[in-house]
């Protein structure tokens, strides 16, 4: 018995191993409170959030939480769970905070409070972390907020930037409004049956008499979703939030933040909301993720195409990338839906290495002084060719043009969803979304390489200096969303299992 509970805490190292570094950076903090030691700050953060993934990819790869070879491991009751869609979301999450912990050491060259500031990531993917083993309405609120509280208190950072305290306090607003309404609907599900763990739930629906309250129970918990998703018609917060924050953090936020509000939309929906039975009920979640994803991905797309900041461009872009990953949920509708739940998998995963490269670039400029429109980043690449490269890969792969991951997420999706239309005719409508959307996207992804690579430099802009850590880490993006394409079976394997153990 012993054992197995040693081994059922270990399942949690990569969390806990966040959580660790968090501490970590309180100790050097407490022990040197005036410390410049930029690279003992930057090097704990990265070095916990690079063995949090290797420790995740080894769990992977041995069958940890695969019911086919080790089985899943539980933790307190079942409030905790650790399978292969834990571990697979659990990587997602290290490797953005990689990123960021790297990207951040040029980023953050004078400003003070850098210890808190890497604190701060590292709870906040911490908290990103336990949303992907959440197993239960409660534990899923808590990790929720865990991940929420260190973010808000990222994007106002800045505090002599009226933008970003300003970014900061609206996310905030927001972000209370939307965790009342999720709390909210966790106590209705609660009331209509009896019952908070995920399985449990889902044994009890339509058995207390209680389906109308149920079924408000669920919207809400959608509302609270679709907010941590930054989904239409709760996305107001990305723009301005993306745009206030710090570039690592809106890099930060778009990714892993997104990812790990995916994870609980996918567990909370396939264990606990079990489709048939809810159908029985009269209400059949799937309709509510086919509107949405149609919605977010529309107004996503068409508001980034009308935009002259690039900052303000991928956050709204970043909203489209939404829409693509709800259509995991809209193909639940049908038998077989597994394999399109599994192409939204993939999809964040690949978007976790695109979006926050083309996040991280916008830090580079932002670090040379260059503006913010489009127009200010003209003939970047005669100084910068290397970044500018990656760039380029960054948003073609975006947009969803061969041969990057991008395109091959997407195909995924696509092809999926064809597979499962016949049950549903409504997922057609969704498939030309995706074509239409994804059509629509090349436009802004290439008025930016344009830009860059064949307009004329700005006059008078100055020699550009080559901030180390910003360079590695953009660079790095850009190698790992080129070699995620020979690299896709094993990831497409991994979401595949993940979704098979999840699907309905």
């Amino acid at each position: 018995m012993a054992l197995v509970q040693l081994e059922s805490w270990m399942a949690l190292a990569p969390t806990l191993l966040l959580a660790l570094s968090a501490l970590a950076l309180f100790v050097i903090d407490s022990i040197d409170p005036d410390t410049t030691n930029r690279p003992l700050l930057a090097g704990t953060a990265t070095v916990g959030s690079l063995a949090s993934l290797a420790v995740a990819v080894w769990f992977i790869t041995t069958g940890v939480g695969d019911p086919a070879r080790r089985g899943e491991l539980a933790l307190f009751g079942d409030q905790l769970i650790v399978d292969q869609m834990a571990l697979f979301f659990m990587v997602i999450v290290a490797v953005v905070t990689a990123l960021i912990s790297i990207a951040s050491y040029d980023y953050l060259r004078g400003h003070v409070y850098q210890s808190e500031y890497y604190s701060l990531v590292l709870l906040a993917a911490t908290g990103m972390s336990t949303m992907a083993t959440a197993n239960s309405l409660v534990t899923v609120f808590i990790a929720l907020e865990l991940a929420s509280l260190p973010s808000y208190a990222l994007v106002s950072i800045l505090k002599d930037n009226r933008g970003s305290v300003e970014a900061g306090l609206k996310y905030f607003l927001i972000g209370a409004l939307s965790s009342a309404i999720f709390v909210y609907g966790i106590s209705l599900v609660y009331g209509a049956t009896g019952h908070l763990q995920l399985e449990a739930v889902a044994e009890n629906v339509g058995t207390e008499g209680f389906d109308g309250l149920l079924g408000v129970g669920v919207l809400m918990v959608i509302g609270g979703v679709a907010y941590k998703t930054a989904s239409v018609p709760f996305h107001f917060w990305a723009p301005e939030a993306y745009e206030g924050a710090p570039a690592p953090i809106a890099a930060f936020l778009s990714s892993a933040s997104k990812a790990a509000g995916f994870v609980i939309a996918f567990r909370i929906f396939t264990t606990a909301f079990p489709l048939e039975a809810m159908t029985e009920i009269g209400f059949d979640w799937t309709m509510a993720f086919v509107v949405l994803a149609i919605v977010t991905m529309t107004v996503g797309n068409f508001a980034a195409a009308t935009q002259e900041n690039v900052k303000r461009m991928l956050a709204y872009s970043s909203i489209g990338h939404a829409g693509y990953a709800l259509i995991g949920l809209a193909g639940l509708a049908v038998d077989g839906g597994q394999i399109v739940l599994a192409a939204a998998m993939m999809h964040l995963f690949v978007y976790g290495f695109m979006n926050t490269g083309a996040f991280l670039f916008v830090a580079m400029a932002e670090y040379w002084g260059v503006g913010r429109t489009f127009e200010d980043y003209n003939g970047l690449s005669s100084q910068a060719p290397v970044a500018c490269g990656a760039l380029a890969v960054f948003m073609f792969s975006l947009a969803g043009v061969p041969p990057f991951g991008g395109f091959f997420s997407k195909y995924f999706l696509f092809t999926g969803i064809l597979e499962t239309a016949s049950g549903n005719p409504w997922l057609l409508a969704v498939a030309a979304a995706l074509v239409i959307n994804s059509a629509l996207s090349l436009y802004y992804y290439a008025r930016l390489v344009k830009a860059v690579w064949f307009e004329d430099p700005v006059a008078g802009r100055g020699q550009l200096t080559q901030p180390t850590g910003l360079y590695v880490a953009v660079v790095l993006a850009g190698v790992m969303t080129v070699l995620v394409l020979p690299g896709f079976g094993p990831v497409a394997d991994a979401a595949y299992a993940a979704a098979s153990a999840l699907g309905p």
